[in-house]
């Protein structure tokens, strides 16, 4: 999937005022479109593949709105639409879970990822400010962590949120947001990462800031629709702006 803009684009940045976009205590981090994009079909197929290994029904990704869902959601509308009973869904729901993970766990040599723009500099100037750095997406954990490791970014994060048990976004960066209380402090301020109109909606409904970047499907005008606190092109364009270390 292209980006909505490219490294050639013109900057833009917005910081809504008063906000310091590297001062908050932890940082939930999409991963899909935010930090690094894939160039394959391996989780993609996963999907139809993990179906049919365990019920015996073809489906179909068409037609089903991926952009900041859920793996869990995903699978589950796939089947709706594929005509799989419910209650035969809900009954092999993990089994397919878990052929989803083994299936991208296997091909993890064969992803072919591209970091966004700026992440390795922004996730060390994060790091640097002593910041709490997790991950909190719509993928299965094995799968999050799988793209993570492969991206060579894995040193930077401590915990993830994941839609193994939350495939509604709300409920998994509430839940990804209690663990990094737990970790940085009951007050810690948190501020969720993303690219999509999801992950600001997600973050609004868990009474957290959010950074959006235009990076993944959505544009910068699209994104600014939904009120960030901070939206950009890239996060090589945020770093310009390093608020809390001025």
């Amino acid at each position: 999937m292209m980006s909505a803009t490219s490294t050639s684009a013109q900057p833009r940045i917005y910081l809504r005022p008063g906000f310091l976009w590297d001062a908050e205590d932890a940082y939930l981090f999409d991963i899909d479109g935010t930090l690094l994009r894939t160039r394959d079909r391996i989780h993609v197929d996963a999907f139809i593949s993990s179906v049919h290994r365990v019920t015996g029904f073809e489906v179909s990704l068409q037609g089903i709105s991926m952009q900041g869902s859920t793996d869990t959601a995903i699978i589950r509308e796939a089947c709706r639409l594929g005509g799989i009973p419910s209650q035969l869904v809900e009954d092999n729901l993990q089994a397919m879970l878990d052929a989803m993970c083994a299936g991208v766990e296997e091909r993890r040599n064969e992803l072919r990822i591209d970091i966004m723009p700026g992440v390795h500099d922004a996730l060390a100037h994060l790091a640097g400010q002593g910041r709490l750095l997790g991950v909190a997406t719509g993928n299965l954990e094995v799968i999050g962590w799988v793209k993570i490791e492969q991206a060579g970014l894995r040193q930077w994060f401590r915990f993830g949120g994941f839609s193994d048990r939350y495939p509604i976004r709300a409920e998994l960066i509430g839940a990804a947001a209690r663990k990094a209380r737990d970790i940085a402090g009951a007050e810690a301020k948190i501020c969720v990462v993303g690219d999509t109109p999801r992950d600001i909606e997600a973050a609004r409904a868990n009474s957290l800031t959010v950074i959006a970047v235009a990076t993944g499907s959505s544009s910068f005008d699209e994104l600014m629709q939904h009120e960030p606190d901070a939206c950009v092109t890239s996060f090589a364009d945020l770093l310009v702006h390093s608020g809390s270390a001025k």
